[in-house]
């Protein structure tokens, strides 16, 4: 990813409307993760739309300085691997 919060949300910008899986600290050595659609880009913030099957919640936000501090780690799924998760 690249080095600069503004660098991150262009990048980001770039990638709305895509699938990705998400990975976040949890807390106590857990790591969450999930699948969803990068669904907002705003100032300080982005907003990813989870797939409900898997949350219990609808949508979660993360600042970019999460993925600055490698806090949060996000991976965008082309169509190949979404086809074989299916």
């Amino acid at each position: 990813m690249p080095k600069t919060l503004a660098d991150i949300k262009k990048s980001l910008d770039c990638n709305l409307g895509k699938r990705l899986r998400l990975k976040a600290n949890g807390g106590r050595k857990k790591t969450v993760e999930c699948d969803g659609v990068l669904s907002d880009t705003y100032h300080a913030v982005f907003v990813v739309e989870l797939d409900q099957e898997d949350n219990a919640c609808k949508r979660v936000s993360y600042s970019y300085t999460d993925i600055l501090t490698e806090a949060v780690e996000i991976t965008f799924l082309d169509d190949v691997q979404v086809a074989i998760a299916k």
